[in-house]
């Protein structure tokens, strides 16, 4: 038996219908394909790196999960060895999540989570990786040192597994935010291996909502909002687990989390999209009124944003030899658009005056956004 969704109410079938009306005006968004549309959506992509680490202690720079979304080969400007590995590790995935998106062939196994969960945790083979647990397992606060978890009897685990993937590949009438939420919370709550179950958890909630078509999974991960709101995540598991495997809980309150999630979410990327068109038009008049090649855009977009470029990062974005994009860089800092830190291999730039003024205009527009149960 596993945890089961209630039965909507009135009020989550009108915000599911106001999450799908943001839904549509993404897609219409992001169907043209435009010159700053792939570099936003590998930020996205970085953001929800960054965000579903973090909610497991692994704590990594905006910049140096951007590096390694990248798959860049130099080395993080600040992340430790530990906390780059997982984050490497969770980039692969996620990464073979996108591969697999929309195959025509695809089925979901006990396989497939196994190897996802090896690509995450491939650093740590104490930790057992692509393995279910042998034994107990049990979830602590950490300021406290109390249990507050406890997952079901490891003899039950294949059972339970075999159980939820059966669920996942047969048909359902359950909206699709609402079945992948159940599969987070699912995952969660049987906790399958030794260690990062939460990563697991999410990462399958992005993969059930990329295979329903849910657009892209960067523009459709709520990843980044659940790093940002990390307290009320866990508190809403601990509200329906209370404590141990009871599927019999009434999961009403994370599925109102969860579409609070989306509709949180969608509402920050359809701003954000409407921010990198303003901050695009504007560098590409900056560009125009210093006559410089069309291909700086990039470092200068990822610098206004807020992101340290550095050469490895901006000679893969424009396509240059590093030569090519060590004279770009030096012209970018001759003309007062950019400012260098650091020494050879530690340079990096950031953005100078021109650039903070862009971002600064944005940032004073920026607005709270509201809770859909509340509107």
């Amino acid at each position: 038996m596993l945890f089961s969704a209630p039965q909507l109410t009135e009020a989550e079938l009108e915000v599911l219908g106001r999450i799908e009306e943001l839904r549509k005006a993404l897609r219409y968004s992001t169907a043209e394909r435009r010159r700053w549309t792939g570099l936003l959506r590998r930020v996205l992509f970085a953001r929800n790196i960054r965000g579903s680490n973090s909610i497991e202690g692994y704590e990594v720079s905006l910049d140096d999960a951007l590096s390694i979304a990248l798959m860049e080969d130099e080395e993080a400007l600040d992340a430790e060895q530990e906390t780059k590995a997982a984050v490497i590790g969770y980039r692969n995935a996620m990464t073979y999540i996108l591969q697999i998106a929309d195959d025509p062939h695809f089925s979901y196994s006990e396989g497939l989570i196994k190897s996802l969960h090896f690509m995450m945790l491939h650093y740590a083979l104490d930790k057992s990786p692509g393995r279910w647990r042998p034994g107990v397992i049990y979830v602590r606060d950490d300021d406290t040192g109390q249990i507050v978890y406890e997952g079901p009897d490891a003899i039950e685990v294949p059972d339970l597994m075999t159980e939820l993937v059966a669920e996942l590949n047969a048909p359902s009438e359950l909206p699709p935010m609402v079945r992948a939420a159940m599969t987070h919370l699912n995952l969660t709550m049987i906790h399958p291996f030794r260690d990062g179950n939460g990563r697991m958890a999410r990462a399958l909630q992005t993969l059930v909502l990329a295979r329903e078509g849910i657009l892209v999974p960067e523009f459709a991960s709520i990843e980044e909002y659940l790093g940002r709101n990390t307290p009320a995540y866990y508190d809403v598991l601990a509200e329906v687990g209370q404590g141990a495997w009871h599927p019999e809980n009434d999961a009403r309150a994370w599925v109102r989390f969860s579409l609070t999630a989306h509709y949180r979410q969608a509402r920050t990327v359809q701003e954000r999209i409407k921010e990198t068109e303003q901050t695009w038009n504007q560098l590409e008049a900056l560009i125009k009124q210093h006559r410089l090649p069309d291909r700086v855009i990039s470092g200068l977009y990822l610098a206004t944003v807020g992101f340290r470029v550095r050469n490895a990062m901006y000679r893969t974005d424009a396509g240059v030899s590093d030569l090519v994009a060590s004279r770009d860089l030096a012209t970018l800092v001759d003309r007062g658009l950019l400012t260098p830190k650091g020494e050879r291999r530690g340079r990096y730039y950031v953005a100078a005056e021109p650039l903070q003024a862009i971002r600064k205009s944005l940032d004073s527009r920026r607005r709270q956004i509201e809770d859909p149960f509340e509107m």
